[in-house]
């Protein structure tokens, strides 16, 4: 993994292995929304309350007076004529702030009663906002997404037609062969089944009873290759358990590759600065338009937190559209295999460094070599795959991803200084590297 940690956008469990500098945000029963308040608590009676209107000023003037004040026997009562100054006078012999107070707030009546004046209600300047573009889409857009839920955490997942499906992702799902989907009408979680799951892409598809979906619209599908550095970019989702949030940015990358759960990279991600936090996976990054442009999956942390720090990363719509179909027939995602680890060459040359060959795959059966050195120029360095030439990593993973299992690809390295073409027949992927 990258030297910055990728954390998978649930809440928090154990750490998985394969993780190397954190662990999925995933949580059973720590929901910060469900967590009781200070204020939730019932609270202590603090003092004698007046009625509302007009109050006996002996009543208010004990108020102010220390609690064993009030325990004394009360003077006697004065003439009506002489009320104001026998008020005046006991608020004095208890203390200059008090007798400050008691000018404010009682005057002397000929009923020995006094007018407590309300404060009048500060007006609002009239007139309406007209709705943003990030509102507009959020109020057409937002019903669609639902909140996934399972043992406790959450997750996100949104309507991809209108028979009952519910994209997601792979590690909100876990293994599970149920969840409950929770909707924002007020009534209770419905039953939602896995389809199926695929690790390679960390998606998940999700079937539920249409009827329980009535009245969410399907989100539409953008071509993810048309996305743009600097677009903008909508998340909507139920991040830390709370309700469905909306949060806006712009597209901040292209063409990134993060890590999925079973170790293989993702290509062709979109990276954001939308904020998106632990609870937002599986929930659609939109376009300007309201189209998905890719399903929110991880984020980039600082110094070893959960929180989000302006980088997050979406699987592209394109490989929903590719992946959706299969596995809403319950079937696995079939990927070619070459059985590599590359990297960067130091030099800032063209080229995929060969840094790991896995044992009995195909490019082990091929014979290339692995560098040892810190450089790499001790091993092969890829250059071109399928006669498309290699200028990053990356580049060798979009080759092998044109092809099926079964096909014989060539693969030239640079050995030794020499050019070298090796026959590489592709296997299946397997679960696991």
């Amino acid at each position: 993994m990258r030297a910055t940690a990728y954390r998978l956008l649930t809440r928090r469990v154990a750490p998985w292995p394969w993780m190397r500098d954190g662990f999925p945000l995933w949580a059973a029963d720590d929901d910060p929304a469900a967590r009781p308040r200070p204020d939730d608590a019932p609270a202590e009676p603090v003092g004698e309350e007046f009625p509302p209107g007009r109050t006996s000023w002996q009543e208010r003037a004990r108020a102010q007076q220390p609690t064993r004040a009030r325990a004394d026997a009360p003077a006697p009562a004065a003439e009506p004529g002489r009320r104001g100054l026998a008020a005046i006078a006991a608020v004095a012999a208890g203390g200059a702030v008090a007798a400050v107070l008691a000018l404010f707030l009682i005057g002397a009546l000929d009923d020995g009663t006094t007018e407590i004046a309300q404060p009048e209600q500060l007006e609002s300047t009239p007139g309406r906002v007209e709705p943003s573009r990030t509102g507009s889409i959020y109020a057409g857009a937002g019903k669609s997404v639902v909140q996934v839920r399972r043992n406790g955490g959450s997750g996100t997942g949104w309507v991809v037609d209108g028979d009952g499906t519910v994209v997601t992702n792979a590690h909100v799902v876990g293994g599970a062969s149920e969840v409950r989907l929770v909707l924002d009408d007020g009534k209770p979680p419905v039953k939602a089944d896995v389809s199926g799951t695929d690790p390679s892409s960390d998606l998940a598809v999700l079937r539920a009873d249409p009827d329980d979906l009535d009245g969410l619209k399907p989100l539409p599908l953008a071509d993810s290759d048309d996305v743009k550095v600097g677009d903008l970019a909508i998340a909507i989702g139920y991040p830390l358990g709370l309700q469905r949030s909306v949060t806006q940015g712009i597209v901040s990358g292209v063409g990134r590759s993060i890590r999925a759960l079973n170790r293989f990279d993702i290509d062709e991600v979109i990276q954001t600065d939308a904020p998106i936090n632990p609870g937002n996976s599986g929930g659609p990054l939109l376009d300007a338009r309201g189209r998905v442009i890719g399903v929110n999956s991880q984020i980039a942390t600082a110094g070893g937190g959960g929180g989000n720090v302006g980088i997050g990363f979406a699987v592209p719509s394109n490989t929903v559209r590719e992946v959706v179909p299969v596995l809403k027939r319950g079937r696995s995602v079939v990927r070619p295999y070459l059985g590599v680890s590359t990297g960067a060459s130091v030099t800032g040359g063209p080229g995929a460094v060969v840094r790991e060959v896995q044992p009995d795959s195909p490019a082990s059966r091929a014979g290339l070599r692995p560098g040892r050195s810190l450089n790499g120029t001790d091993g092969d360095i890829i250059v071109s795959v399928d006669g498309k030439p290699v200028r990053a990593p990356e580049d060798v993973a979009r080759a092998v991803a044109r092809r099926e299992p079964g096909d014989r690809i060539p693969v030239t390295v640079l050995r030794d200084g020499d050019r070298v073409t090796l026959a590489v027949e592709l296997d299946r992927r397997p679960e696991g590297p």
